[in-house]
């Protein structure tokens, strides 16, 4: 791609003119200080005259474009620092500024602490009247493992912060959530079960404050936002988080913490279709030296759909505790518990034979009285914090997660050309059990002018699923068919299912093939190495993963494979950085070699260049980026051997590449912006001799070529309406490819797809109304596939027009 060819040529330039001068615009180094002094840093607390944290509040450098943000705690850390005598503004919108000096000494850190003249009501107004709490984040979570800021970061990484999932009134991880980020669809949606994310040509996997909590192809259990702060996309192989899975990259759901100031927030959600939906949101301290700190998040929902006989109720519980042992240690204790009781997840599916789209949208085959799914979702985790130094940290976690689901899935046994069609439902009784550790060191040290940030550690894991689909009720006879032209919704011809759990669910689903097993241990390393005062960072990593797994009853698979990590980050200015990747991700395969030797694992190869700017002095940011991930050592039966010899062959080679670009700040006093676009291809780019079953050139689904998103808010800050504000967003996919199957003859193609949302709010001191239309238009909106094996289309269709209306009121 012609854009490769760009970005490579402007780093190599920018490089060289980095070097050429020893310096760059924003560089806060005094000029008659030698090159080799080693930098110091300052950090300290902001408090409120209540002597309560300020979080949110600006640390400037005068005379320079350094600055932070202090943390939830109040506390602030500003690195690199060359030794001398700088002056600091402490400023909050409306108050007056705090000006002090600070003295920086090499290889030291020096402590200030200040406090505002206001209390924590006062604080908690000025953040929520200013938008301070917008939608541009500069860091990623300390789950992530990065202490550098995003606009440094060699990877496009981006965040869906607490204040967007609040304004699009999001409820639950499959719940319009995609639409803020470049790129990312959704293939299929199984009502609100599983999230089925796909970004970069393959499906992403799903974690959970740093672990990987995917237990199956389709898990983990949607989660429910009232107990989620944000959530991180990291697009891409991350070798920092894992190696073994597909090389799209993966999401990370970063879960509420207490923040040290005691405060609370009652939500009530009414909407379409039946929704009723209360959640509560407590923070503050167990103890009065605000050592021993809570935050609680429950959550209770009733909910139905625009077909019949469909519901979904959740039940969330989710306290966390954490203690302050000393002024360098911190431990916290967190518990989830998701219920779900549920309507037959295979119920969201339609099938005919017509195409798609040709029955109502809310047609639904799922009889009154089916009985329901009921699934409960347990995590429980420990992390342990001690900071070392002012300059390292140490961090470990272990995490126990508990999954058990008992119900039913609705699938055809047949579908007739004359619009009839067989019902049939079998079993879907399931459960997991994951045991997740991580141990990591940061820290930063120096070798004469370059400064090391580190990063290093050891993943463990221990993950089982089980799960029986063997248990099979067909719900209508020949003769006595179900007519999708007059469907009747009543008792089925043959009655309910009523299966058989007295043999234990392990015993089921091994002898049923229906069991998953992987044990991993991981060990990286990363060393981010800066020059000339921080305006090219280098990063070298790699990371040793063996990893033993089996599927379905098969053999295990085992696989040992070292996947490095090289990037390399270069500031033009304090607001803009260009950057170049090149990351791997693997998968451990088994089989045995048609022309002998060793099997090699699937590796995913990312390269991506891309450009990162802020604007607006840090209001808003621009990412633009341009990636080639291509699969090798995939391998396939061989054509040429008789298929009882079991031998395979090297299919080939498959490529996805695209160009993404996320827009997301505050890009004017009252106006705040989401918005992204993204050109995706996916496709095989070299076939074994042989091969019948693809060819060069054919589409690998589960994207969509253009993605085009975004989400309007306007606030009005002045006059009679004074905090009002309305909001306005969409999602529009062209040629889209997130279908299942690619081969069927003569199939349709899916048409594009337009969403369009809306809504009004209104906001005052602590009560906020917010009210949202989604579908405005009232499309007919669907995902769905052909499906040879029936010789069929199925699609899952999207709800009418529908609205939402929220109360919220902080306290």
């Amino acid at each position: 791609m012609k854009l490769f060819s760009f970005f490579i040529l402007l780093i190599i330039i920018s490089l060289s003119s980095v070097s050429a001068q020893n310096n760059f615009s924003g560089s806060l180094a005094d000029k008659s200080v030698p090159e080799n002094i080693s930098t110091g840093v300052v950090s300290g607390i902001v408090s409120t005259s209540d002597n309560k944290p300020a979080a949110y509040v600006t640390i400037l450098i005068k005379g320079s474009k350094r600055s932070t943000l202090t943390a939830e705690d109040g506390s602030f850390v500003i690195r690199n620092l060359q030794p001398g005598n700088y002056e600091l503004e402490i400023s909050l919108v409306g108050y007056e500024t705090i000006k002090a000096e600070a003295l920086v000494v090499s290889g030291q850190t020096t402590e200030r602490s200040f406090q505002l003249k206001l209390s924590e009501k006062q604080l908690e107004e000025v953040i929520i009247q200013t938008g301070i709490k917008n939608y541009k984040s500069n860091t990623a979570s300390s789950s992530l493992r990065l202490s550098t800021p995003l606009l440094q970061v060699p990877q496009n990484i981006q965040i869906v912060t607490n204040k967007a999932l609040s304004d699009q009134q999001i409820i639950s991880m499959s719940d319009g959530l995609i639409r803020n980020v470049s790129g990312v669809v959704r293939v299929e949606h199984w009502g609100d079960l599983y999230a089925q994310i796909t970004s970069r040509g393959s499906q992403l996997p799903a974690f959970r404050n740093g672990f990987n909590i995917v237990n199956s192809y389709w898990g983990p259990l949607t989660e429910d936002m009232s107990f989620v702060e944000r959530v991180e996309f990291v697009k891409g192989p991350a070798g920092f988080m894992l190696a073994n899975g597909d090389p799209s990259g993966l999401y990370n759901i970063v879960t509420k913490k207490p923040t040290g100031t005691t405060k609370g927030e009652a939500n009530f959600t009414i909407g379409s279709f039946d929704l009723f939906r209360t959640t509560l949101d407590l923070d503050g301290s167990l103890s009065k030296d605000r050592k021993l700190l809570y935050r609680l998040n429950l959550a209770a929902q009733q909910k139905k759909s625009h077909r019949a006989n469909e519901f979904n109720d959740r039940y969330v519980f989710a306290p966390v505790i954490s203690y302050q042992l000393d002024n360098k240690t911190k431990i916290t204790a967190e518990y989830t518990y998701q219920h779900a009781h549920m309507s037959d997840v295979g119920s969201y599916y339609v099938f005919g034979t017509n195409g798609y789209a040709s029955l109502p949208v809310n047609f639904t085959s799922l009889p009154a009285g089916m009985p329901a799914t009921n699934i409960n979702d347990h995590s429980m985790l420990i992390n342990l914090q001690h900071q070392i130094s002012s300059l390292w940290k140490f961090t470990a976690q272990v995490g126990h997660f508990r999954y058990s689901q008992q119900g039913s899935s609705l699938w055809p046994a047949a579908v007739n050309a004359n619009g009839t069609m067989l019902r049939a439902a079998s079993s879907w009784d399931a459960k997991s059990q994951m045991t997740l550790a991580q141990f990591f060191l940061n820290g930063e040290m120096h070798t004469g002018k370059i400064r090391h940030r580190i990063l290093s550690g050891i993943d463990v894991g221990n993950k089982a699923y089980f799960a029986d689909w063997s248990q099979y009720h067909l719900m209508d006879s020949v003769g006595a068919e179900f007519n999708t032209a007059s469907p009747n919704l009543g008792v089925p011809p043959n009655g309910y299912p009523n299966f058989n759990y007295s043999t234990p669910l392990e015993a089921r689903a091994v002898a049923s093939g229906g069991s998953m097993d992987q044990r991993y241990t991981s060990v990286y390393i990363q060393d981010e190495m800066a020059f000339w005062n921080n305006s090219v960072r280098l990063t070298l990593a790699g990371r040793y993963t063996n990893v033993n797994q089996s599927q379905w009853g098969g053999p295990i698979q085992q696989a040992k494979h070292i996947t490095p990590r090289i990037g390399i980050s270069i500031s033009l200015s304090n607001s803009t950085s260009v950057y170049g990747l090149y990351d791997q991700a693997f998968l451990p395969q088994t089989g045995k070699l048609a022309g002998g030797g060793d099997i090699k694992p699937l590796t995913g190869n990312n390269t991506e260049f891309g450009i990162k700017q802020d604007w607006g002095g840090g209001k808003w940011n621009t990412t633009l980026s341009v990636y080639s991930i291509v699969k090798k050592n995939e391998l396939t039966s061989d054509p040429n051997s008789p298929p009882a010899a079991g031998l395979s062959i090297v299919l080939g080679k498959k490529r996805a590449q695209g160009v993404e670009l996320d827009v997301r700040g505050k890009i004017a006093d009252n106006l705040s912006l989401i918005a992204n676009y993204a050109l995706t291809n996916a496709k095989v780019i070299e076939v074994a001799d042989g091969i019948t079953t693809m060819k060069v050139g054919d589409i690998v689904p589960g994207y969509a070529n253009h993605t085009v998103n975004s989400w309007l808010n306007y606030k009005i800050r002045n006059g009679a309406l004074k905090g009002t504000g309305f909001s306005a967003g969409f999602t529009w996919l062209l040629d889209r490819k997130t279908f299942w199957e690619t081969v069927a003859v003569n199939s349709k193609p899916l048409p594009d797809y337009f969403k369009l949302d809306a809504g009004l709010f209104w906001e005052k001191d602590k009560l906020k109304i917010t009210a949202n239309v989604f579908n405005v238009l009232n499309t007919y909106l669907y995902g769905g596939s052909y499906y040879s094996w029936l010789a069929a289309y199925y699609w899952q269709t999207e709800a009418p027009r529908n609205l939402r209306l929220s109360v919220a009121y902080r306290f």
